[in-house]
């Protein structure tokens, strides 16, 4: 269903074939998700890329890097269109000239930006691939919006690529629900000198697989690789 003040924004419902139904393995799935862009993209395998919103340089070439990488081999790269890491993340899987798709999870209404830096990249997004929100236009980011969107993320992916966080993050967030939904878990170790390892490094003791390139990720998750974007 279209909504009425911006035909771009479509909504989909829970009881809907559009409706993705990795999210249906949440105890509070959405009742309806706004989509602004190609949503049959729902329908591949997706890996989640999140981390520091004040990511060091090493941390927002890795965050690109994996994510152009990750996307070449056919996974969907998915994240939060935050500063920092998931920007960089969404910058690397859309690359360049690649012809390659990212979805953004947004903590406010897709009639809003958030953060206003990222307008270009949201619009880019939209074009090539898909801004999602179970907030309705008109809602703007609320502190309490962002751990909610973080369930999206970790429900729809298949795995969780924690780069950079520091000991209390969103992206820890993301990584307990995902490990509580049975998602694979993967972080990027750093210098134990360093507050944006610490998070990384809490995950690694709690069973994550220590990751230092993208086929440490492939390894895991084999089946999925590949896949075609072909035909979209």
């Amino acid at each position: 269903m279209r909504t009425p003040k911006n035909p771009n924004i479509i909504q989909i419902h829970r009881n809907t074939p559009d409706y993705p139904a990795r999210l249906l393995d949440l105890s509070d799935p959405p009742n309806s998700l706004y989509t602004y862009g190609d949503i049959r993209l729902l329908d591949l395998p997706m890996i989640a890329i999140v981390g520091s919103r004040a990511a060091s340089p090493e941390g927002i070439r890795n965050a690109y890097y994996f994510a152009q990488a990750l996307s070449a081999e056919g996974f969907l790269v998915i994240s939060g269109l935050a500063r920092g890491v998931d920007g960089a993340a969404h910058r690397g899987a859309l690359g360049q000239n690649q012809g390659h798709r990212t979805i953004a999870v947004c903590g406010c209404g897709l009639d809003i930006v958030y953060p206003r830096e990222h307008l270009d990249l949201a619009q880019a997004i939209a074009n090539s691939g898909l801004l999602v929100s179970e907030l309705a236009p008109g809602l703007g980011p609320k502190a309490w919006h962002f751990p909610r969107r973080n369930r999206i993320i970790a429900a729809l992916s298949l795995g969780i690529l924690v780069i950079e966080a520091a000991e209390r993050s969103g992206s820890l967030i993301t990584a307990r629900l995902g490990c509580e939904l049975g998602r694979e878990i993967f972080a990027i170790p750093g210098s134990i000198h360093s507050p944006l390892s610490k998070g990384c490094h809490q995950l690694l003791q709690q069973g994550a697989k220590l990751v230092q390139s993208p086929q440490d990720i492939l390894e895991e998750l084999p089946k999925w690789s590949k896949t075609s974007f072909k035909g979209l």
